[in-house]
């Protein structure tokens, strides 16, 4: 029913080619049609993302140079991800457009109905399945969907660390997300943080420490209603930060630039 995008986003790297190619090479890139030199077979994708078990769909040059963008399908949903040209690098977010401020894709035909997150009432939030950093009895409330095993969502953890210590008076609320088709392990680790109800295993996860395997269907319930919650208000990638007016966050994601967002 439900679009599952596996998503958060980085494409500085992905540009350096073309603008500095266009003066000297005659057939270059810059002077012709990208996929004239760069290509991606539907074969070729499967076997990128065969560690995911998804079933690719479609390939299309993805709306930013650079990348392809693949359409894929997996337990009755459909996602995109995107690979860079060297087939290197695999890609999940959404690509914005910065004259729209809106999320564009090459597939946004395949993809009826999916919904675009444009912000939620944090009311709505369903904070009795979050683990909360700080002070968890503060008005002043952070809200991040985060997958433990997404390296961007590793990259802002210890960013969340720092900003308990620097804002005493906010209650970060972790509302575990995992993307089970790209991170397939992230799950189980989301279902033992829940169970547990330890900080030291939710810190140990976003290190990439080993967590012992949940027991029964412990955890379960809780990690599937954040599941739920996410994919209906069209929450597509991780981490996805919400200040507490309920609009996500898409600036840098440092200590001190979150600090200076919540002013």
């Amino acid at each position: 029913m439900i679009r599952t995008t596996l998503l958060s986003i980085s494409l500085m790297l992905l540009f350096a080619v073309s603008s500095f190619a266009m003066p000297i090479a005659k057939d270059g890139c810059g002077t012709q049609e990208c996929s004239k030199c760069h290509s991606l077979s539907v074969k070729e994708a499967t076997d990128l993302l065969s560690f995911a078990g998804v079933t690719v769909k479609s390939v299309k040059p993805a709306p930013s140079h650079g990348m392809h963008e693949v359409l894929f399908q997996k337990d009755g949903g459909v996602g995109i991800v995107f690979i860079d040209y060297g087939k290197k690098h695999l890609i999940q977010g959404v690509v914005i457009d910065l004259k729209t401020k809106e999320p564009v894709a090459a597939h946004d035909k395949e993809l009826p109905g999916a919904k675009q997150f444009s912000g939620l009432d944090p009311k709505l939030i369903p904070v009795q399945y979050a683990m909360v950093m700080g002070n968890p009895k503060s008005a002043k409330k952070l809200y991040v969907f985060t997958d433990p095993d997404c390296p961007y969502c590793r990259t802002l953890h210890p960013e969340l660390q720092k900003l308990e210590k620097m804002m005493p008076d906010l209650a970060i609320h972790i509302m575990l997300y995992p993307l089970k088709q790209l991170h397939p392990h992230a799950y189980d680790k989301a279902r033992v943080v829940l169970a547990t109800k330890s900080r030291k295993n939710l810190d140990l996860a976003f290190e990439g420490k080993d967590l012992p395997k949940p027991k029964g269907d412990e955890g379960k319930a809780d990690v599937d209603a954040v599941i739920q919650f996410a994919q209906e208000q069209g929450i597509n990638g991780t981490p996805m930060v919400l200040l507490p007016n309920g609009r996500s966050y898409q600036g840098p994601r440092t200590a001190e630039q979150l600090k200076e967002a919540l002013k």
